[in-house]
């Protein structure tokens, strides 16, 4: 009898694992027929200065106030540069899921800018293998501050510059992020013959997670054309490094830079400040998302 019952165990026990073996195959079949959308590859639109591939989604509008104070090596005259301030706010709205756009206006050489940012790519796996997520970038800036000598021609179009970015990254794991920026300036007027209209450069950044709310952020740009023996003033390429820290609908951003300036025409191609010099500005992003428009999304895993 009890030869009997353990047979009759073992059969059992056979074909429950047999039926365990055909649930986890049918669920990884399932799973390899839908997309998985890579989600969070940085927490905001900004890696530090520069722009993430990341965008707000629709019907969001995010306010956005960044400051960067004076240089630490100014001394405690000057309150190692808390004296000193430097601002740009900004509106960043989502039109669809794949589109942003957004419009701000800075202290620095008192300029209006605007940018549309899109999504062509998106990272993923299952039925769509996608290895990396790529944005496309594009602004336009005016300076307003007065004319250096407003006894000569002076034409509007001489305070415009525009800039581009190809924004491709990859979310490695769920710590670890990294993003590559080609990077286009063209500035219509320049200080001298000397100063080239367009800029060429490549930017890195990065992001690694070090808790679920707080993460280490940096980034670089190199610039590929700029030469200091010929330009009216030296300029260098710029490196930030920060922190992430989220706080339920804020992102608040702590950043040290040797760049003034918080939008492209000014970080890549006008950074006069040297790391090594201790010509570094501390600063900070604040990002509040309102949300303005309901609509129906799918809930992605970050």
């Amino acid at each position: 009898m009890n030869r009997v019952l353990l047979a009759f165990l073992i059969t059992l026990m056979t074909i429950s694992l047999s039926a365990q073996d055909d649930l986890m195959d049918l669920l990884n079949d399932s799973k390899k027929e839908e997309t998985i959308f890579t989600a969070a590859t940085f927490k905001s639109t900004r890696i530090m200065n520069g722009h993430s591939i990341e965008r707000m989604p629709s019907g969001q509008l995010d306010f956005r106030i960044s400051h960067r104070f004076g240089r630490l090596n100014s001394g405690a005259y000057e309150l190692f540069g808390l004296d000193q301030s430097n601002i740009h706010f900004s509106l960043e709205y989502g039109i669809t899921d794949w589109l942003m756009v957004g419009v701000g206006r800075g202290s620095y050489e008192k300029t209006y800018d605007g940018f549309i940012k899109l999504s062509a790519m998106r990272q993923s796996s299952g039925l769509k293998n996608m290895p990396v997520s790529v944005s496309f970038f594009s602004s336009m800036a005016v300076e307003t501050v007065k004319w250096s000598d407003p006894e000569r021609t002076n034409y509007f179009s001489s305070r415009l510059s525009y800039s581009s970015q190809l924004l491709i990254a990859r979310k490695i794991n769920q710590a670890f992020s990294i993003q590559v920026s080609p990077s286009y300036v063209h500035r219509n007027l320049v200080p001298t013959e000397l100063d080239p209209n367009d800029l060429w450069a490549i930017g890195a950044g990065g992001r690694i997670k070090l808790t679920k709310r707080i993460s280490l952020n940096a980034e670089y740009f190199y610039l590929l054309n700029a030469n200091n023996e010929y330009m009216s003033q030296p300029v260098f390429n710029p490196l930030s490094v920060g922190f992430d820290i989220e706080t339920g609908g804020h992102v608040f951003q702590l950043i040290f830079t040797n760049s003034l300036s918080m939008i492209e025409k000014g970080f890549i191609g006008e950074t006069t400040g040297q790391w090594t010099h201790g010509d570094i500005h501390f600063g900070f992003n604040i990002s509040r998302v309102f949300t303005l428009t309901n609509r129906s999304r799918h809930s992605e895993a970050k």
